[in-house]
């Protein structure tokens, strides 16, 4: 039954959109602004930082990966979790995966509010938020086809605009382009401080940040299961997504600290502004302000796609009603994707309205949105897990196989302590211990639901 109703989704997603789509969920807009807090803390061992980052997310990927191959169903590594970990690791993989979206979701969707308020400033930024919630929800219920065309602009326009920076940065470093074309050369990379300049605690705490900007990666293990050719489309998928993730990611923050002294950035701004400016480009804040605004609706689109697909996966695992494996004549779950923008709308409103009443509740919002980083990791644990088990339940499977995850086991145990390392200092760290405790408070509490709810059904 679970895989004749797998079937039943459309399989319309190209390769190339399932790549797009994962980039469009990981490169956010916290890029385009500056990653300031992680190079404060740890000076230019940042750009290692995102290096090692990009590996260990390297493996999860190749984990993933390898498990896709042979059953690339909907909702796969909450999937993977029930069968090869336990069904209470499937039940906190996709509640954790619907609180993260629906935490971001709601922060984009203002987000946009604000962007848009820079070219309609008299226009309540709640009213254009919602308007583009709506929007990417009609576009979400549509087809998946119309999701991934949307979410492929969207991506690319990010795409270019780092690409862009990137070469216009190296023009300036290496002619001088911008600057009178005398060339700043590279001596910003070590003239204000060692490499490491935050010591091991320092970039342990930045590590943690840069870890959690590569979330939603994992979003190709869900659109897997609407994926034409989905086992070409997955190898060809995780070949390249991580490598041009660290291109952009790497190439941008090098950019960016060798231009300008890493212990001065906050005197910058956002640096891809200053980078366009500094270049004649005299419109670059209303360019980068659209790049913002395009980045922030590919995060809210692709928050609405995965987390409506999670809670499909809950229906098929009869957690939630029969309703929500209801299909339009397109083939979409409409009542997951109108579940998740209706969350999104409550916390829109919630947010509007809640600084009426309690002078606080900006910062209690803050809390909640970082909250998101502990449940955004649940999935990668979920996914080194599983493989191990999936490798040593299946040894028929892997005969022939060609895109098997390397070194494994050991590259599982070594990426597992990674994200373990990552959480302690998390808890170490006064600025990200709240959030991470409320993600854990979170996970807790739906543990107990899981309990509880399997208890009376195993009574009746």
């Amino acid at each position: 039954m679970l895989d004749k109703r797998n079937r039943e989704l459309n399989r319309d997603l190209s390769s190339n959109q399932m790549q797009m789509i994962a980039l469009g969920g990981t490169i956010g807009v916290g890029l385009f602004m500056g990653s300031s807090a992680t190079i404060k803390w740890t000076g230019v061992s940042v750009i290692f930082a995102y290096a090692l980052a990009g590996f260990v997310l390297y493996l999860v990927m190749r984990a993933l990966g390898e498990m896709l191959f042979v059953d690339p169903t909907v909702g796969s590594f909450a999937n993977y979790a029930t069968k090869y970990i336990h069904p209470l690791a499937g039940y906190l993989t996709v509640w954790a995966n619907v609180f993260q979206w629906l935490t971001v979701g709601v922060s984009e969707t203002i987000a946009v509010g604000v962007y848009l308020n820079y070219w309609f400033p008299g226009v309540p930024i709640w009213v254009t938020g919602v308007v583009v919630l709506v929007t990417l929800t009609l576009a979400n219920m549509a087809t998946v086809k119309a999701y991934g065309n949307m979410e492929t602009w969207f991506s690319m326009i990010k795409v270019v605009t780092i690409i862009l920076m990137i070469i216009l940065g190296f023009m300036v470093i290496l002619l001088g382009f911008g600057n009178n074309w005398h060339p700043i050369g590279f001596s910003n990379l070590w003239t204000h401080g060692p490499f490491f300049a935050g010591g091991l605690k320092g970039f342990m705490f930045a590590l943690s940040i840069v870890m959690t900007s590569y979330q939603g990666i994992e979003i190709i293990g869900i659109t897997a299961g609407e994926t034409q050719n989905p086992k070409h489309a997955i190898v060809s998928a995780i070949k390249s997504i991580v490598a041009r993730i660290l291109i952009f990611y790497i190439g941008a923050i090098f950019v960016i600290i060798t231009i300008y002294p890493w212990d001065k950035l906050d005197q910058v701004g956002s640096p891809f502004v200053e980078t366009f400016s500094r270049v004649g480009i005299t419109a670059a804040a209303g360019i980068i302000n659209f790049v913002m605004l395009t980045a922030a609706m590919s995060a809210l689109n692709s928050g609405i796609f995965s987390s409506s697909r999670m809670l499909y996966t809950l229906a098929l695992n009869k957690e939630l009603s029969p309703k929500f494996l209801k299909l339009s004549k397109h083939r979409v779950p409409t009542l997951p994707v109108l579940a998740m923008s209706g969350g999104i709308l409550i916390g829109i409103v919630l947010n509007a309205l809640l600084p009426l009443f309690w002078r606080g509740s900006s910062s209690v919002f803050v809390l909640v949105y970082s909250a998101s980083t502990l449940p955004g990791m649940v999935p990668w644990f979920v996914i080194l897990i599983s493989q191990i088990k999936f490798k040593r339940d299946n040894p028929n499977l892997l005969e022939g196989h060609p895109f098997k995850m390397p070194w494994a086991p050991y590259t599982n145990y070594f990426a597992i302590a990674m994200l373990v390392l990552t959480l302690v200092y998390m808890v170490i760290n006064p600025e990200t211990r709240i959030p991470l405790l409320i993600g854990l408070a979170f996970l807790l509490v739906m543990s107990v639901v899981f309990f509880i709810t399997h208890y009376k059904s195993a009574k009746q």
